[in-house]
Order: C-alpha cells, then sequence, then structure tokens
C-alpha cells in the first residue's frame, strides 16, 4: 500500500504550528514541522513532500529565496505561501515565482482543507498523467533501451525511490547496466544538477581506495605532494555511487561503514572530521548475503547499504530488447564509423534472438560494433555477425510466417541414384523390355482361417499410468508446436505461450546434445 500524501509545514510559530496540525489531522495525510529554511531544507532532501506550507519570514532567511532554491534543485513539490494579511502582494509575487496558492494567517479551516485538498488532486492527477505517458512510450528512460515487463518493473522502482535519500542498491550479472541505474537513480532525483561521482572499489589498489573514497592531505603518504579531494566530497550534495562494492577489503568496510551511518569522515593525513551530504547507490554482480555467511563482508555495512534493492534483469530475461537495443547501437556506430547501415535482416535478429548473452548488453554492444566496423550496406545481414554467434544460432528458422517444404516421412538420398541409361531403337523408341526383367511380386498368402476360435486373453493387470519428467513434456510441446506452424519460432512461441528466445536456447541445447530430430538440425 502506497504512503499518505507527506505536507511539510514551514513555520516558525509553534502556536500556528499547532493550529494547522490540529486543521490537517482529518485529511488522511502525514505532517512534517520545520522551523527554519535550513531544517527544513534538510527535510526536503530526506523525503521530498508532496506540499509544502511555507510562511515567507523565517528566522534564518526569506521563504521566497527558499522556494527558489527548491526550484533551481528540481524539487517539484507543491508550495502554498502562508501570508498575513498586510504581505498580501508578496504572496502573489510568491505565485508568479511557482507557489500554487497562498492561505492567511490566522489559518481558516475551510479555506485551508479546501486549497490543500485541491493542491493534493491536482498533484495527483499530474503524476497519473506522467504514468500513463511512461506506459504510452516506455522504450526509453534515463538512457534505458527497453519496454519488457522486467525493465519496467525496474524503472518503477527507480521512480519509486529516486525522491527520497534511501540507499539502492543494485544487483544483476555483469553487463546488465547497474552503473546505468545508478545514474538513472540520480537524474530521477532532486539531487540530479548536483555531482555524480562513481566508483569501482574492484579497480582501485587497496592501498590508495581510502584516498579515492575521502581523499588526502600533503604530506600524508609518500607521494602525497598536494591535498587530494575524494570521492565523498566531490559528491557532495549529489550522488556516490560504490560499484563492485562485494570486492571491497575488510579493514576499509568498517570506515565506510562510519560514513554511511553519520555522513562524516576523514581524510588521510587528516586531524578533523569533514560532514558532507551524500546518496549512496551501491552495486555488486555478487550475492552480498553469500558473502556475509563466508565472512568477507560486514553484515552491519550490508543491512546498511541493501535499503532498496534493485535487481538488474539478464538481456537473456528481456524478450524483444534485445532487438531494440541492437537497432539503437546499430544507428549509433553507424553513424560514428559514416557507414550506411540503416536496418537489421530478419535473419539477423533471428541470430541476436536466439543467442543467450553471457555478457549481456555490454556483449551486444560489442557484437554490433564489431559487425559495422567490419563490414557495410543498407542492411546488417546475418553472415555479418561474429562467428561465436553464428555458431550457436539454429539453423533453417523462419523469423515471419513462411510456407517450409513438406518433411518426408522418411530420410531421402542425399543424391539422385545413377540411373542407366535406357536403350532404344534407330527410330528412338526404347526397345522392349524382357519379361524376365519385369519384378514379379510375390503372392500373399492367405493365413488359413483357424478351425477353433482362438481363447480369451487373460485380463491384464492394471498398469501404473506412464509419467514424464516436466523436461520431455516441455521438449515434445515445443517441437509439436513447430511442426504446426512449419517451423515458424515467433508462431510457435504465441501458441505456447512462452519468449521465442526460450525455444531457440532449448533448440541450441538439444543440437549439442545431439537429441535435436533432423527436421530441425
Amino acid at each position: 500500500m502506497s504512503q499518505a500524501p507527506l505536507v511539510l509545514i514551514v513555520e516558525d510559530s509553534p502556536p500556528q504550528v499547532a493550529l494547522a496540525q490540529a486543521l490537517l489531522r482529518d485529511l488522511g495525510t502525514r505532517i512534517a514541522v520545520a522551523e527554519t529554511a535550513q531544517a527544513a531544507h534538510e527535510a526536503i532532501t530526506q523525503e521530498a513532500p508532496d506540499v509544502i506550507l511555507l510562511d515567507l519570514e523565517l528566522p534564518d532567511g526569506k521563504g521566497m529565496d527558499l522556494m527558489r532554491r527548491l526550484k533551481t534543485e528540481g524539487i517539484d513539490s507543491t508550495v502554498i505561501v502562508i501570508t498575513a494579511n498586510g504581505s498580501i502582494g508578496t504572496a502573489v509575487e510568491a505565485m508568479r515565482e511557482g507557489a500554487r496558492d497562498f492561505v492567511l494567517k490566522p489559518y481558516n479551516k475551510a479555506r485551508l482543507t479546501v486549497t490543500l485538498n485541491n493542491a493534493l488532486e491536482a498533484r495527483r492527477l499530474t503524476q497519473e498523467l506522467q504514468a500513463v505517458k511512461a506506459d504510452l512510450a516506455p522504450d526509453r528512460y534515463h538512457g534505458f533501451i527497453g519496454a519488457s515487463p522486467a525493465m519496467r518493473a525496474v524503472y518503477r522502482t527507480i521512480e519509486s525511490v529516486a525522491a527520497s535519500k534511501a540507499t539502492v542498491f543494485i544487483t544483476g550479472e555483469s553487463g546488465t547496466g547497474k552503473e546505468l541505474a545508478a545514474e538513472a537513480v540520480h537524474q530521477a532525483s532532486p539531487r540530479r544538477k548536483a555531482p555524480f561521482i562513481a566508483l569501482n572499489c574492484g579497480a582501485i589498489p587497496k592501498d590508495l581506495l581510502e584516498s579515492e573514497i575521502f581523499g588526502h592531505v600533503k604530506g600524508a603518504f609518500t607521494g602525497a605532494t598536494e591535498n587530494r579531494v575524494g570521492a565523498a566530497k566531490a559528491a557532495d550534495g549529489g550522488t556516490l555511487f560504490l560499484d563492485e562494492i562485494g570486492e571491497m577489503p575488510m579493514d576499509m568496510q568498517v570506515k565506510l561503514l562510519r560514513f554511511v551511518q553519520t555522513g562524516s569522515f576523514t581524510p588521510v593525513g587528516a586531524t578533523r572530521a569533514e560532514k558532507v551530504d551524500v546518496r549512496f547507490v551501491a552495486a555488486t554482480n555478487r550475492d552480498i548475503w553469500a558473502a556475509v555467511e563466508e565472512g568477507r563482508f560486514r553484515e552491519d555495512l550490508a543491512y546498511r547499504l541493501y535499503v532498496v534493492p534493485v535487481e538488474m534483469p539478464a538481456l537473456r530475461e528481456r524478450g524483444a530488447d534485445v532487438i531494440m537495443i541492437a537497432r539503437a547501437f546499430l544507428k549509433a556506430f553507424a553513424k560514428e564509423e559514416r557507414k550506411a547501415f540503416r536496418s537489421l535482416t530478419p535473419e539477423a535478429e533471428t541470430v541476436l534472438a536466439a543467442y543467450p548473452w553471457p555478457g549481456n548488453v555490454r556483449q551486444l554492444q560489442n557484437a554490433i560494433r564489431n559487425a559495422v566496423v567490419l563490414h557495410d550496406g543498407p542492411a546488417l545481414e546475418r553472415g555479418m555477425l561474429p562467428p561465436q554467434l553464428l555458431r550457436a544460432a539454429p539453423r533453417g528458422m523462419a523469423v515471419s510466417p513462411q510456407p517450409a517444404a513438406p518433411v518426408p516421412d522418411a530420410p531421402m538420398p542425399a543424391e539422385p541414384l545413377p540411373s542407366a541409361p535406357v536403350p532404344s531403337t534407330p527410330s528412338g523408341l526404347p526397345l522392349p523390355v524382357p519379361a524376365a526383367a519385369i519384378p514379379v511380386p510375390e503372392p500373399v498368402l492367405a493365413a488359413p482361417l483357424p478351425l477353433e476360435p482362438p481363447p480369451k486373453p487373460a485380463a491384464a493387470a492394471p498398469q501404473e499410468p506412464e509419467f514424464l519428467p516436466m523436461k520431455e513434456i516441455e521438449r515434445r510441446a515445443i517441437l509439436a508446436a513447430l511442426r504446426h506452424t512449419q517451423r515458424d519460432v515467433p508462431r510457435a512461441a504465441t501458441l505456447l505461450d512462452i519468449n521465442p528466445s526460450t525455444i531457440y536456447r532449448r533448440l541450441i541445447t538439444w543440437r549439442e546434445e545431439g537429441t535435436l530430430p533432423p527436421e530441425f538440425a
């Protein structure tokens, strides 16, 4: 169940805050309070509210300045200005700056309730419209390409978590786009205009990792000839992405845990701690909980980081996304290499859809780039693809419904048998064939009638029904569907309600096992 809308009251007068809370108690909203502009900004970065009731006069600044700051940072919370009778002109100016409405102090219950309900309803309709637009054009999302159910689930999770400061933990095989997912979290968040700093913990030597994350001061160690700002400081106000977090040494995990808990760190060689506002995103292609069980990763750090998990699906699980991504790569690389490619042939798409892609999107990207660099033409053909893809591709599979040659009941010879020349007369007529040369079929003898009726067979003992393994049932169903559709894989997949790539993978496996019927080889 989704949470109730959040209303943030930015007001420094306790009596006014208590009155507003009493009036809003029955609206079914969550209520938060901030007494200063700075406290309000910190609360908003933790969780962006749906509506902000903003007093224009605050102890540490003007409410108008806070509103402009939020607008600059891309925070789209609805603002309702709180003002006194003598400053209605200022409230109107605030509405020109983006505020939705204003209410006067002291609060009138009817006015406050109607204004807030209108703001919440308008926000709900806006969010529904954005969701509809996303459903109508779901194949592009912050650098991602794909509209499969697995990827749309990823998009929804990113949208849901982006506005908060909660740590996101991204898992998935190598090449599935974990860093792209981290960037999407950043771009969809209110921090989008602040830095996004990515650090690969597995690619940095152990002795340098602390300095890379926290920085160092001049003279901290041999070679430290000047002060250096680490990733933690560089990401202040934005997002720090720690890739391959499972490769981090245990001693460094202790220091990272303190940083995640407190938001403060001490550069190498320094004596004073520094505090930053950072949103953490971590990623790994390993099982983090298995690493915890094996003692290679701290359990307390794992719980700190594993707040909102995002599982990136493997490319082989994304169905038609493979072709969609391949077309995008082809267009980009053709432009980059100044080649004439405009499309993929149906045969090439069949190979791409059938391949299991152990290297995921990164491997697909390399395969298309290889083909574009080594070939040219209006369409990228099957034979232009890398050999390893062609060796794994099933042969003789149709891409679209096409009539296939009927399968003979018995195997036919590969070549016609040579026949002897037929002798003929000078006039060209064939010579009569000797009778001895004409084969005479042997007579079929009828079986003699029995003198007595055959004895009735004894009643057979009831037999156990035959049970087949699910693997064999699946095999028979797929082969039957292929025969019915004349080996058209997409149509067979539709009949079986499965993904075409599943059929392609099964065909490859059966061919390697030697169990693929000759008609499908």
